[in-house]
């Protein structure tokens, strides 16, 4: 058995289902690596679907899903820290753990051990960067270090981010936290672009015909401020700019039925990335019925 099984794919592929079934049949836990899904009374626009995690009257373990509260900002940092937690206990109990989600940045810094320096906001660098145009504040990340990675030159707010990072680290000397690479099986659903397309479609109408709208407006009333629910992004930011007026609802269903078409092309791409970066997925059908997708799954473990 190898110690971490991880079960990964786009939005609406089915992998929670998935994940859950071979927990319960190696007796394991879920760990759920979605970025959203973190936050409590976020249901129905993360995806949640709690009832899945039962199999015949048995509930499956699950972790990391409802440990915040919306508003906050949860980093990578921050998962990292928590996976290792939630990691640590299901193997130490001799329980399987069982990775899965969509979000493939928490699924790869895990797998690898990222190195990621714990750096809190530093607003008033922020408020004087931003006057800075992004040929500038390239230039001046270049001061503090070789600028390898060309992805932080390419987006202003990363390359703030990134000289946040390295003036904290000049005042406050190594900040780096190191964690383990982890050996796992990866399996991946695959599903038909037309096939994922129809589900995504059909999810959306199901969950604003399941009280969608109504958890943003509860959210909103309970104190949540429209510009953090907006930061989560696809659902809440569509939704919100419906709520406070910004969107008609015609508008904001066909702006978020192609945001998170949008979403699941950059998963999958993101996914492939891994590929290339030497991470062996094993591909199954999504298509197929759930006792041949977990059987498949099973002879890789």
């Amino acid at each position: 058995m190898k110690p971490l099984i991880t079960v990964l794919g786009p939005t609406a592929s089915g992998k929670t289902a998935l994940a859950v079934q071979l927990a319960y049949r190696l007796d394991g836990e879920v760990v759920s690596a979605d970025s959203r899904q973190v936050y409590r009374r976020m249901d129905i626009g993360t995806g949640k679907d709690l009832s899945e995690y039962t199999v015949n009257d048995r509930p499956i373990p699950y972790h990391l899903i409802d440990i915040r509260e919306p508003g906050d900002k949860y980093t990578l940092f921050n998962y990292q820290h928590d996976f290792h937690r939630a990691y640590e206990d299901i193997l130490a109990r001799g329980k399987q753990p069982v990775l899965c989600g969509g979000t493939g940045l928490y699924i790869e810094s895990v797998l690898k051990g990222y190195d990621l320096p714990d750096v809190p906001r530093n607003p008033e660098l922020r408020t004087a960067l931003e006057q800075r145009s992004l040929d500038e504040l390239s230039e001046l990340l270049s001061s503090y270090r070789p600028l390898h990675n060309t992805t932080d030159t390419k987006n202003k707010r990363r390359v703030i981010r990134a000289i946040e990072i390295e003036v904290y680290k000049s005042q406050q000397g190594d900040v780096e936290t190191t964690f383990p690479a982890i050996e796992s099986v990866i399996v991946g659903l695959m599903i038909d672009r037309e096939v994922r397309r129809t589900n995504i479609t059909a999810r959306l109408r199901a969950r604003l015909q399941g009280g969608m709208i109504k958890e943003v407006e509860q959210l909103l009333t309970s104190g949540v401020a429209p510009n953090d629910l907006i930061y989560y992004g696809l659902e809440y930011k569509f939704v919100t700019q419906h709520v406070i007026g910004e969107l008609s609802r015609e508008e904001m269903y066909r702006k978020l039925e192609i945001a998170i078409h949008q979403f699941a092309k950059r998963q999958m791409t993101w996914f492939r990335g891994m590929e290339r970066r030497g991470f062996t997925i094993h591909w199954i059908d999504a298509s197929l019925p759930m006792e041949q997708k977990v059987q498949q799954a099973l002879s890789w473990v």
